[in-house]
């Protein structure tokens, strides 16, 4: 663990302010759900909760279907992290954090699809993305949230992400979003 040398008072009501630095450095908004752990030496532990992240080996495994059946990469992702990847992409994105762009788009409950030099193309991750052509994405949303999104991605110039790609995205996001909500 590693002290940030903030220190803040609980007021009369149990609450204690997590302050904005902190805030914006981890990308927690308002609303956003924290989980709370304890250990025995009486430390008190926030961690952002992911409700998608509970459908990580599910995610995995279905994003590994689509791969295989699309022939594309595919990645599953939370609003903040890819949280699932496959082909060919799992340790180029797999646990990194997504752009400000994609986060934007996911909040806004877009879907997308564009080819590499369009306008709208977007970079996924916050690191460099080498290679990319084509992005087909669109939102996950569970109980009126949006939780998340999926993405197909091309790295062949000859792909192009059309109807098909986005009925795939966009069927894959409906059914994540409806098996959070059971």
């Amino acid at each position: 663990m590693k002290a940030t040398g903030i220190v803040r008072r609980i007021d009369d009501l149990g609450r204690v302010v997590v302050p904005k630095e902190i805030r914006r450095t981890l990308r927690i908004r308002e609303g956003d759900p924290l989980e709370i752990f304890t250990d025995r030496e009486g430390e008190i532990i926030l961690k952002k909760y992911s409700p998608i992240g509970e459908l990580g080996t599910f995610a995995k495994q279905y994003a590994e279907s689509m791969a295989q059946t699309t022939g594309h990469m595919v990645c599953v992702t939370d609003r903040d992290m890819v949280i699932a990847a496959a082909g060919g992409a799992k340790k180029d994105y797999f646990g990194k954090a997504i752009s400000h762009d994609l986060e934007h788009l996911i909040e806004e409950r877009e879907s997308l699809q564009a080819s590499a030099g369009d306008r709208k193309f977007i970079q996924v991750i916050q690191d460099e993305m080498e290679g990319i052509t084509g992005e087909t994405i669109c939102p996950v949303i569970s109980e009126g949230d949006v939780i998340g999104a999926v993405l197909i991605l091309a790295r062949d110039s000859k792909a192009k992400m059309g109807e098909v790609e986005m009925k795939v995205a966009a069927s894959a996001a409906g059914f994540l979003g409806r098996q959070m909500e059971q």
